[in-house]
């Protein structure tokens, strides 16, 4: 008994080392699919999550999907380049190449990439699929692959699918959970918090109706904005401490929190 409390002592100490290591950037910056557009590069691509890496943003989000032969890809629409996703194999996406001549990336891939550092989490929205169960089905293998490559640390996941969030925080309780809408489609604080999901991430424009922000820090619920490009919006949010910002234009953001 002894030694092996003296074994769980030490898996926690180093644990709680490897913890210390990871210092987030501190501010709200998420990139929208990486950080893409000032230098025209393809979004959801290696490229563009290292720019955003290398802007020191908070986030970069990233969109999954699942092919025939169940490998995870990297991409925002349900199609690469005109093959649909989910019932083509990998090997026929690779017949296509973004415009700086990556393959599309598999989630495998894109981990990897991003656990090289400790300042960028790493956003990843669930997508829906056609179905509900294929949904789900995507959501317990993306969960099993962050798991299987001990990417926990780094991933936030996102996702429209209420019930995809709360797969995940049957699979991963300790998980770090935003439910995603569009106008007219949010859910109320009270049942984020009752259901662990730790964020709202709404249509920028559903927090100028309401008192968002002040029920948020009594709930304890972080807010993300999406997407917002115009500076008058990027103002707006900052002077209403906004916690995340997600962007096309992170370089526009990162600007006007240096000069406040």
């Amino acid at each position: 008994m002894k030694l092996l409390c003296t074994v769980l002592f030490l898996i926690c100490i180093a644990y709680a080392g490897k913890a210390q290591n990871m210092k987030w950037n501190k501010n709200c910056v998420i990139a929208h699919r990486g950080a893409f557009k000032k230098n025209n590069l393809p979004e959801n691509s290696i490229a563009s999550l290292k720019e955003a890496i290398r802007l020191k943003c908070y986030g970069s989000e990233f969109d999954v999907h699942m092919t025939k032969d169940s490998v995870i890809v990297v991409n925002h629409n349900d199609d690469f380049m005109g093959i649909p996703i989910a019932s083509a194999t990998y090997a026929e996406l690779l017949s296509k190449r973004h415009s700086n001549g990556e393959h599309i990336p598999t989630l495998e891939s894109y981990l990897k990439e991003g656990m090289k550092q400790k300042g960028t989490k790493l956003i990843l929205e669930i997508k829906v699929a056609a179905t509900p169960e294929a949904t789900l089905a995507l959501t317990d293998a993306v969960v099993k692959m962050v798991k299987s490559m001990k990417a926990g640390a780094w991933i936030e996941y996102i996702s429209f699918s209420y019930d995809a969030l709360l797969r995940v925080l049957q699979l991963d309780p300790a998980a770090k959970t935003a439910f995603l809408a569009g106008l007219k489609q949010d859910v109320p604080l009270e049942k984020l918090k009752h259901d662990h999901i730790a964020q709202a991430d709404y249509y920028y424009t559903v927090y100028k109706e309401g008192d968002w922000f002040k029920q948020a820090r009594e709930q304890g619920i972080t807010i993300n904005a999406w997407t917002v490009n115009e500076e008058s919006d990027m103002k707006w949010l900052i002077e209403n401490k906004a916690d995340f910002i997600t962007t096309n234009e992170p370089e526009l953001l990162i600007d006007l929190l240096e000069k406040r």
